[in-house]
C-alpha cells in the first residue's frame, strides 16, 4: 500500500478539540452539498493568481519506522502582485453570525489554516512568513468576513510541531497494531470445518471484487452463509494490504449482532481485528431525556477533555467494543456512549453501523467519508432495505403544530428581550409561510416545485434560534425551540438536494404537514458507495437484479446469484386458488383464511408463523382464529414491542415442542427477517396477501414518477416492495440443510405471472397449485409424511 494519508482536519479536531458537546452549535454547521456550493462560488470570484483546491503534504516518519505523509487540501493560495508573498485562504460556512462563533470553534478553524502554513513553509525552505486568511460566509445573510494573520516559520513550527508529537503517538499505537493485525490475516484459516455449499465462491467473487475495485449485488438464499462469505475473505484481502478499514452496514440490529458473532468466530481461530459497533444515538443515551447540552447531560459536559484518556484505556484492553463495552467504559469515563463510538471507530478495522453512517447526507460519518475513504470495503447486508432507507433518508416532513405552542410560551414571558422577539417574528413568518402553501386546500397534493417561501422562513429562524439557544438554560420552552430547531435544520438541509427527483407534498390540517419526498436516490447512494474501493452488496432476495441495479445507481455493478442450498423436498409451497385476499374480498375470505391457517398447522406438531400486512387484518385474523380453534395456543406482534417483549415474543417458539404454536406477525416487521428460528422452532408460515403497501398518496406519485422514468410504476412503487416482504417472511422458514417446512401463501394473485417472475428460482419446483380444502389437507399430509432427506443426499 501507499504510505498511509493523514488529514490536516483529523489532526486538528482530535488534538485541539475541547469543550463539551452542544448540539445547539454542532448543527448550525451548513451541509457538505451548500458547503460546497459556497466554496465554488467564492473561488469563482477570487482574483486570476487564486490557485484552488492546492494538496500539501509533508512525509513524516514515526518513532517505530513508519513512514506516513500528512495531507492537506487549501482552499486557496495566492501571492501578492508586488510583494510576491504568499496568503493560504480557508473557507468556513456556517449560519452563526461570525460575532457570535464559539472561541473553541474559531480555534478549529484557525488550527486548520496554521497547519497548512506549517505545511506550505516546510515544503518552501527559501519563506520565512506566510499569511494566513480565514474567509468566513454566513449562510442566512450572504455576509463574508475575512481575517488575516501573518506568522514566522518558527511561530508555526511551535505550533504544528507539539501537535504531530502527540497524535503521533496515537499513530504509533495504530500502525503497531496494525502490523499484528495484518500477520494475523494473512495466516487465517476460514473459522469452520468446511466451506458449505456455494460459499467458497461466493468468499472468492467477493476477494475478487475487492481486487478489482468494483461493486457487487450478490442474491444468496437463506443458509448460504452471507456474514462469514463476505467478511472472511474482506479481512484476508486486509491481510494482503489490500484494504485498511471494512464497513459492515446494516438495516436492522439482529444482523448486527450476526456480523459480531463472525468476527468472535475469526478471533477464536486467530484473527487480531479492533471491531466497534454503533449504536443509534437515542437508544445508546445514559440519560432518561437526549438533549446534548453541557447542561442538561454530564456526559456531554467537558466529554473533549476527558476522551482521550477513555479511548486509551479501551483501546488497550479490548478488541470487540460491542455496546455492552462501550457502555462499561463510557460510564467509567463519563464520556457519552455514541459519540465515544465513533471515536473509538478511528483506531477500529471493522465498523459495524447502520446504513445511515454511509449513506445519510445529514449523518454519515464525516470523520471517514467527507473525502474518498478508497483504503475501505463496504459490505451491505440485507440490502434489498436499502431501497426504502435510501428514499427516506433524503426525504423529510415538517409540520407547524409545534409552533403555536412556542409562540403562547413566549407570549407567557414577563419581559421580552430583543432575542425573544426576533424569534417570535421568525416563527409567525414560517406560520405565514405554511398557511400560504395550504390555503384554500382541503386535500393533499403534491407537487414538484419546493416550498421556497418556507425554506427561507426556516432559515431565518434557524439563525435567530441559533443565537436565541446559546442564551438559554435547561427548560421547557428551550427544549421545545431545540427540538423544532433541529428539524428545520433537517428541512432545510434535504432542500438542498431538491432536484427533479423530488416532489414536494402538502397536507392541509391540524396541524399542517409539509414534505419533501426523494423518489429516486440512486445517484446519491451510488456516490456513496463510490467514496470506497470496493462494495458488495447482498441479501437473499434481490430480484431482479436490473432492478436493484437501478436503484443503487450502477447498471454496470457486477452480480452474482447462488443457488439454493437446501434439498427441494425439504420445503413445499401451497397456492390455494380459492382464496382471495385483496383489500375489498377479505372479509368475505375471512373463514377461508382461517380454515387455511389451521389445515396448515394440523398436519404436524411444531410452530408456524402467520404474516399479514397490518396491524388491523392480523388482529381479526387472530381472534377469528382463537375464536374457531381456543385449544392451539397463539402468540401476537404488538405495536413498538420493547426489546424484553421482542425476545419473549421469539423465545416462546421452543425446539420440538409437545404441542403447537401459531404466531401471528406483521408481513414486512420486525419478525418477518434478520430473526433466525433453525430446527424444529418452525416448521411452517402463512403468508396473508401478496403485501402490497397501502394506498397513499406518496406512493401514488412514486408510481407515477417512474411510469414517467421506464413505465415500471406500479411495480416499483406497490409490487416490488411487497414481494420483498412476502419473500423475507417465507424465508424465515428454512435456515439450515436439514429443516423442513411448509410455505403456504393464501391470495390468489401469487399465481398471477405478474408475481411469480419475482419468485426464487428454487421455487418453481416446489409450488403445488391447491384447488380446494380437501386437496390442502392431502398435500400438508402427504408433505409431513415423505422422510426427510440426508443432508449429504442431492436435492
Amino acid at each position: 500500500m501507499a504510505k498511509k494519508l493523514i488529514g490536516v482536519r483529523t489532526i486538528v479536531e482530535f488534538e485541539l478539540k475541547s469543550g463539551s458537546i452542544d448540539q445547539r452549535t454542532t448543527s448550525s454547521e451548513h451541509s457538505a452539498l451548500e458547503g460546497t456550493r459556497i466554496h465554488q462560488m467564492l473561488q469563482k470570484r477570487a482574483p486570476k493568481n487564486y490557485d484552488k483546491e492546492v494538496r500539501l503534504q509533508l512525509p513524516y516518519t514515526l518513532s517505530n519506522g513508519t513512514e506516513i505523509t500528512i495531507d492537506g487540501r487549501a482552499d486557496g493560495i495566492f501571492r501578492d502582485a508586488k510583494t510576491k508573498a504568499y496568503t493560504i485562504d480557508e473557507i468556513k460556512t456556517s449560519e452563526t453570525l461570525f460575532a457570535q462563533l464559539e472561541p473553541g470553534t474559531l480555534a478549529l478553524y484557525w488550527g486548520q489554516v496554521k497547519f497548512y502554513g506549517y505545511l506550505f513553509l516546510a515544503t518552501h525552505p527559501d519563506l520565512d512568513s506566510i499569511t494566513l486568511q480565514l474567509t468566513y460566509y454566513q449562510t442566512l445573510d450572504k455576509d463574508i468576513t475575512r481575517t488575516q494573520q501573518t506568522y514566522t516559520r518558527a511561530e508555526l513550527e511551535a505550533f504544528a510541531l507539539p501537535i504531530i508529537a502527540d497524535y503521533a503517538g496515537w499513530l504509533v499505537f495504530e500502525a503497531n497494531w496494525q502490523a499484528k493485525r495484518q500477520q494475523a490475516a494473512q495466516q487465517l484459516k476460514f473459522p469452520f470445518p468446511a466451506f458449505r455449499n456455494q460459499q467458497r465462491s461466493l468468499a472468492t467473487s467477493v476477494y475478487k471484487t475487492i481486487l478489482t475495485n468494483q461493486t457487487l449485488l450478490v442474491e444468496a438464499p437463506t443458509g448460504t452463509g452471507k456474514t462469514m462469505a463476505t467478511l472472511f475473505p474482506t479481512v484476508k484481502a486486509m491481510g494482503e494490504s489490500e484494504i485498511n478499514r471494512i464497513f459492515y452496514l446494516t438495516a436492522k440490529q439482529s444482523t448486527r449482532h450476526v456480523a459480531e458473532k463472525a468476527l468472535v468466530k475469526m478471533a477464536t481461530k486467530g484473527a487480531q481485528l479492533k471491531a466497534v459497533t454503533l449504536t443509534a444515538k437515542d437508544k445508546i443515551c445514559f440519560m432518561d431525556e437526549r438533549i446534548c447540552t453541557p447542561e442538561h447531560c454530564p456526559f456531554a459536559k467537558g466529554y473533549f477533555d476527558r476522551r482521550k484518556t477513555g479511548l486509551k484505556d479501551i483501546l488497550d484492553h479490548e478488541n470487540q467494543l460491542d455496546r455492552p463495552t462501550i457502555e462499561q467504559y463510557a460510564r467509567q469515563h463519563q464520556l457519552c456512549p455514541f459519540e465515544f463510538a465513533l471515536d473509538a471507530s478511528l483506531f477500529c478495522d471493522v465498523v459495524i453501523c447502520d446504513y445511515n453512517y454511509l449513506f445519510d447526507p445529514l449523518v454519515y460519518l464525516q470523520r471517514f467519508f467527507a473525502d474518498k475513504a478508497p483504503d475501505s470495503v463496504f459490505l451491505v447486508d440485507e440490502a434489498h432495505n436499502l431501497v426504502e432507507r435510501a428514499r427516506s433518508m433524503y426525504s423529510t416532513a415538517l409540520t407547524d403544530g409545534e409552533i403555536a405552542p412556542i409562540l403562547a410560551e413566549l407570549a407567557a414571558l414577563p419581559h421580552l428581550k430583543k432575542l425573544d422577539k426576533k424569534l417570535q417574528k421568525s416563527l409567525n413568518q414560517i406560520l405565514d409561510a405554511f398557511t400560504t402553501l395550504t390555503v384554500n386546500q382541503k386535500q393533499p397534493l403534491t407537487q414538484p416545485d419546493p416550498p421556497l417561501d418556507l425554506v427561507d422562513a426556516l432559515g431565518r429562524f434557524i439563525e435567530r434560534a441559533h443565537d436565541w439557544l446559546k442564551e438559554q438554560g435547561d427548560t421547557l420552552l428551550a427544549k421545545a425551540v431545540l427540538n423544532f430547531y433541529l428539524g428545520a435544520i433537517r428541512f432545510t438541509r434535504i432542500y438542498d438536494y431538491y432536484d427533479d427527483t423530488f416532489a414536494t407534498e402538502i397536507s392541509p390540517g391540524t396541524p399542517n404537514v409539509v414534505k419533501l419526498l426523494c423518489f429516486d436516490p440512486a445517484e446519491h447512494v451510488a456516490e456513496s458507495l463510490a467514496k470506497g474501493k470496493a462494495s458488495v452488496l447482498f441479501s437473499a432476495t434481490l430480484s431482479p437484479m436490473p432492478y436493484y441495479q437501478e436503484v443503487f445507481g450502477n447498471t454496470e455493478s457486477l452480480v452474482y446469484r447462488l443457488a439454493s442450498p437446501f434439498p427441494v423436498a425439504h420445503q413445499r409451497i401451497l397456492i390455494p386458488t380459492y382464496i382471495k385476499t385483496t383489500y375489498q374480498a377479505r372479509q368475505q375470505n375471512l373463514p377461508k383464511i382461517v380454515a387455511g391457517i389451521h389445515t396448515l398447522i394440523s398436519g404436524q406438531t411444531g410452530n408456524y408463523l402467520v404474516f399479514c400486512p397490518s396491524y388491523a387484518l392480523l388482529q381479526q385474523v387472530a381472534a377469528d382464529f382463537k375464536a374457531a380453534h381456543p385449544q392451539v395456543a397463539t402468540i401476537e406482534q404488538q405495536s413498538n414491542m420493547p426489546e424484553a417483549a421482542r425476545q419473549a415474543f421469539l423465545g416462546a417458539f421452543q425446539d420440538a415442542p409437545a404441542k403447537t404454536l401459531v404466531g401471528f406477525a406483521i408481513l414486512g416487521g420486525i419478525f418477518s427477517e434478520g430473526i433466525d428460528l433453525v430446527g424444529q422452532r418452525l416448521i411452517g408460515v402463512a403468508v396473508v396477501t401478496v403485501g402490497l403497501p397501502g394506498l397513499s398518496l406518496e406512493k401514488n406519485t412514486l408510481q407515477q414518477y417512474f411510469d414517467a422514468k421506464n413505465h415500471q410504476g406500479f411495480a416499483y412503487a406497490y409490487q416490488l416492495p411487497g414481494m420483498n416482504h412476502v419473500l423475507q417472511a417465507a424465508g424465515r422458514l428454512i435456515r439450515q440443510v436439514n429443516d423442513r417446512g411448509i410455505v403456504l401463501l393464501l391470495d390468489q394473485r401469487f399465481l398471477n405471472p405478474s408475481y411469480q417472475q419475482y419468485f426464487p428460482a428454487h421455487w418453481p419446483a416446489q409450488i403445488q397449485v391447491i384447488h380446494n380444502p380437501g386437496e390442502l389437507q392431502q398435500a400438508v399430509t402427504t408433505f409431513w409424511q415423505q422422510p426427510a432427506k440426508a443432508d449429504h443426499e442431492p436435492a
